[in-house]
């Protein structure tokens, strides 16, 4: 059995929505300290819906396709469609990772979910703060 599904060579080989919104309406960014991995994910919403969603990842082929993955599913989606995201959706998604790259697809969701943080931010959008942790304690950043 191969290590990556097709989808994920799919999305590492041809991945989807990479780029900047230089006028991005949220933006957020996270790393994972252990391997190496940033992610960078920009949104461009309208009336809460998001309209274009763009990212740039530095790190590996699993990192890749997941932030690729992860964009495709929330575009053109409620910010909070947009916030129900999972990092096992995300997997499931793409077939599928190896234990030992499930974190990539923890860090599509946590980059998702800090650029819809700084969207509500910046929009003085009321929201339940216990839906945004403080990923310096997540268990994969320790």
């Amino acid at each position: 059995m191969a290590l990556y599904s097709e989808k994920v060579m799919d999305h590492f080989t041809h991945p989807r929505n990479v780029g900047v919104i230089e006028d991005a309406s949220g933006v957020g960014e996270v790393g994972n300290a252990k391997c190496g991995d940033i992610m960078k994910i920009y949104l461009k919403i309208e009336n809460d819906i998001i309209e274009d969603v763009k990212f740039e990842t530095f790190g590996c082929g699993s990192a890749i396709a997941s932030s690729s993955m992860a964009t495709e599913m929330i575009k053109g989606k409620s910010v909070y469609d947009a916030m129900a995201l999972t990092n096992k959706a995300v997997a499931e998604a793409l077939d599928g990772l190896p234990a030992h790259k499930m974190h990539c697809s923890v860090l599509a969701e946590e980059a998702i979910h800090n650029a819809l943080k700084d969207y509500f931010d910046r929009n003085n959008i009321p929201y339940d703060k216990s839906q945004f942790p403080d990923c310096e304690h997540c268990e994969h950043c320790e």
